[in-house]
């Protein structure tokens, strides 16, 4: 018999997450449903709160007397708090102030709604980090209480003053106890030739100890792992590698790995439907999205994604176009890639996964010159194209609001030697960039970015991948 065949029978229906709920929830999830909050009253589907809100799952799968009421009185919430969660469950994105924060954090703790929560941690910056640790802590809405102590530990030079001296000693100790982002680096030309060995030095994954200003090895490469034309990406504090060449005739490869840097060990994992390589890789919301690439010499629209947890690849909604090695980014968890429309025009789509589709979000022209490296910081989308007469030595940087919808372009030239800036990763309120010789870290203070110290250059020749890892205490003290 099939679920839903199951489910008329029976007079049950499925939550969100495909567990069953009981008949008295069946008949009524259908249907409005009151909510008192204070003096306010919200009239909501009721499906929608049963689907998303753990407090309201739990209530009609208990068969308590409520189940059967039109209003429900949620007396320890407060009406601003509701709103906005009811907001988020409508699929918006509302910015929040500090009085917004509070509420929206008690009213996400007491009814349990993860998709506030998510909301919460994706607006967690500098100016309000303080408030949305100090605030978790107190309605223990832990997975917003980590992310923000972790925040706060990649910023602690800039925060400590700060730090101690508005929050008490036990959440002090905790950020302390965490181990803050790396600055790690591998080469994105390393094949998986059968004639190199396990140690040879292009073949390390490196990451920046800025205490001693030194590049240290954090592992070594599977042997059939390549980086070459290779889609790579850190999603929940892993590495993944999927698709690339080989040396010999630019064969594809089919195999993809992942790093655990918990674990510190390699594993393999299955690869997606359609053999790619020169694709973009991003990891979002425990997803990895494979978007376009190459195979034997053909540009590719297509799309897949693979669920860490299934195991499984699935193909998503095409590309507008057909694009390989497209600058794809996040910000605020959404998923953004460039693509050239000819002559001198960049367009920015943004991947609407709820809908499964490719919406284009803004449209940047400007004269020989097109988008060829893509950042997210807080709201804001950098895009680094190249500077007049295809001057990829001083590139351009022009600055897109996700919140008002508006260009402006950054004032002055960067430095691009050697590609540096298309290595650019965020921490914090800071971008990271790398060639050979020098890390360059820029503070992002307004909608400028100004540089701040040099450190030492990637000890290797030629283009590389960066990115940012949380590293355990083992892995940090091993030499």
């Amino acid at each position: 018999m099939s679920a839903n065949s199951r489910d008329a029978e029976e007079g049950s229906s499925c939550d969100s997450a495909g567990r069953y709920l009981p008949c008295c929830a069946s008949g009524l999830i259908s249907a409005k449903l009151t909510i008192v909050v204070g003096d306010t009253h919200f009239s909501e589907e009721k499906m929608l709160l049963v689907q998303s809100c753990d407090y309201f799952r739990a209530l009609y799968r208990s068969g308590m007397k409520e189940c059967q009421q039109e209003e429900i009185h949620l007396k320890s919430l407060r009406a601003r708090g509701f709103f906005l969660a009811m907001a988020v469950l409508r699929g918006e994105k509302p910015a929040l102030d500090g009085d917004d924060i509070v509420e929206a954090i008690e009213c996400a703790a007491f009814l349990q709604v993860s998709l506030l929560a998510k909301h919460l941690i994706n607006l967690i910056d500098s100016e309000n980090c303080l408030l949305m640790f100090h605030t978790s802590a107190t309605f223990g809405l832990m997975e917003l209480y980590h992310a923000a102590a972790l925040f706060i530990r990649n910023m602690y030079a800039d925060l400590e003053v700060e730090v101690r001296k508005s929050l008490p000693s036990e959440l002090i100790s905790y950020v302390e106890s965490l181990t803050p982002s790396v600055f790690v680096a591998v080469g994105a030309h390393v094949t998986c030739a059968g004639d190199e060995t396990v140690h040879a030095a292009s073949r390390t994954v490196c990451y920046l100890d800025e205490s001693g200003n030194n590049w240290k090895v954090l592992t070594d490469l599977p042997l059939q792992a390549s980086t070459s034309m290779a889609g790579v990406t850190v999603l929940d504090n892993k590495l993944f590698i999927v698709g690339g060449v080989h040396r010999l005739h630019n064969q594809v490869v089919d195999a993809c790995f992942c790093y655990n840097v918990k674990e510190n060990i390699w594993s393999r994992f299955s690869s997606p439907a359609q053999l790619r390589y020169n694709l973009s890789l991003v990891g979002a919301d425990g997803r990895l999205y494979a978007i376009g690439g190459e195979c034997e010499r053909t540009v590719m629209s297509s799309v897949e994604t693979y669920d860490v947890k299934t195991g499984q690849w699935e193909f998503a909604a095409h590309l507008p176009r057909p694009a390989a090695g497209a600058a794809c980014t996040k910000a605020l968890s959404r998923i953004f890639v460039c693509l050239w429309k000819p002559m001198e025009t960049t367009e920015i789509y943004e991947y609407i996964s709820r809908r499964d589709e490719w919406r284009l979000v803004t449209t940047l022209i400007r004269k020989q010159s097109y988008g060829h490296c893509m950042v997210g910081h807080r709201d804001n989308l950098y895009i680094m194209r190249n500077g007049p007469s295809d001057d990829f030595l001083r590139c351009l940087m022009d600055c897109y609001s996700l919140s008002s919808g508006q260009w402006s372009t950054l004032p002055g030239h960067f430095a691009n030697s050697k590609g540096s800036l298309f290595t650019a990763v965020v921490r914090g309120d800071s971008v990271f960039t790398l060639n050979r010789s020098m890390t360059l870290e820029y503070v992002v203070d307004g909608k400028t970015w100004k540089p701040r110290r040099q450190m030492k250059g990637f000890p290797r020749s030629g283009s590389v991948w960066t990115f940012m890892l949380q590293l355990p205490d083992n892995l940090m003290l091993k030499e």
